[in-house]
């Protein structure tokens, strides 16, 4: 297994700095994302570990081993991009093996290997077949077995489940899951899907422009945001500015004025200090009245109008206005009619409000 380390990888065109210091340790075995928007680096970046792109500065290394200058060929890295890049004109078995044959593995232990590629992505009975009869998920099943077929250090997936539709993408999820465990083979995977990343990765390092904004596992990114922008990328959120008026307790919560009243919120350890501070309150941190009110770590009780309603089926979105403050609370399993309009009686729950860098 290969372990992978980035040191202040760099990389500009022209005047635009695509990937800015960038510094990264991914341990062998493990399933890393890179998590970001559109136009935020992270396929840049995926290119220079894969060689395709040069960076302007900083260094790779593959277990120890500096490939900042080695060319894709001698890295001995799987890809597996967007569009799956079949060639039309060979079979299923024929795309496995065309790694094989660049490589010019001996025709006996080729043909044992694009079975055992096969087998693993459960696509033996589609290997005559050309990649045109094929669904886009079994395509994308063909390009996972054709980068894992020469075994190669690191499995570098592009985006690889956006041209599937929303039943497809589920599949594929517990597909990648499984491989990643039966191969223990470190894997790179770049996604702006926020679901994809927390449903599969071992770490997530959320990007923005050019730059890791926070790197954890799902819970960590989830759960304890570092900045608004974190805490708005991955999932949804409320925003609510106050005060931290005094010291924190022992477990790090400190009581915050704001328009909604005092609330009780974690407060990270660089953050605790006297002033102002910037709350995030997930949706479904907020309860409504008659959901179970855990208040182990204790809760604040709030009441508003409901300004907007959405039935989900097994969930309700709301609207509610506090104060001429605007929360969004999500309800689970949501039983009776519409709340539009009505008076709304809920609670913040204190371990899942948190504040971040503004």
């Amino acid at each position: 297994m290969t372990s992978l380390r980035l040191e202040s990888v760099r990389k500009c065109f022209d005047e635009t700095v695509a990937v800015d210091d960038v510094s990264l340790e991914v341990p062998s075995g493990s399933l890393q994302f890179l998590l970001g928007s559109s136009g935020c680096g992270k396929t840049t970046l995926l290119r220079m570990i894969a060689g395709f792109v040069a960076p302007t500065s900083g260094r790779i290394f593959f277990s120890g081993r500096d490939v900042t200058a080695l060319p894709p060929e001698k890295r001995n890295a799987g890809m597996v991009f967007q569009n799956y890049a079949l060639w039309p004109h060979m079979t299923v078995a024929q795309n496995v093996g065309f790694g094989l044959d660049v490589r010019k593995m001996p025709t006996a232990m080729k043909r044992t290997r694009i079975g055992e590629s096969l087998e693993l992505v459960r696509m033996s009975q589609y290997a005559d077949r050309s990649p045109n009869q094929l669904s886009g998920g079994q395509q994308q099943r063909v390009a996972l077995a054709r980068a894992v077929a020469f075994r190669p250090d690191l499995l570098l997936l592009d985006e690889p489940l956006s041209n599937l539709d929303a039943r497809l993408r589920l599949e594929m999820r517990a597909e990648i899951r499984r491989i990643s465990l039966e191969l223990k083979m470190t894997m790179i995977y770049v996604t702006h899907d926020q679901h994809e990343a927390l449903s599969l990765a071992d770490k997530v390092a959320v990007i923005s422009a050019g730059r890791i904004e926070q790197l954890g596992t799902p819970a960590e990114v989830y759960q304890r945001p570092r900045t608004k922008f974190v805490a708005e990328f991955i999932g949804e959120t409320n925003f609510v500015d106050g005060v931290l008026g005094g010291p924190c307790d022992a477990d790090g919560f400190g009581i915050v004025s704001s328009n909604l009243g005092s609330l009780r919120a974690f407060i990270p350890e660089r953050l605790r200090r006297a002033g102002p501070v910037v709350l995030s309150i997930r949706p479904e941190a907020i309860l409504m009245h008659g959901e179970s009110q855990n208040t182990q770590h204790g809760a604040t009780a709030l009441t508003g109008r409901c300004i907007d309603s959405v039935y989900l089926g097994s969930s309700a979105q709301h609207i509610v206005e506090v104060r001429g403050h605007r929360l969004k609370i999500s309800e689970t399993n949501p039983t009776g009619g519409s709340l539009l309009g009505t008076e709304v009686h809920f609670r913040v729950i204190a371990d899942q409000v948190i504040a971040v860098d503004g």
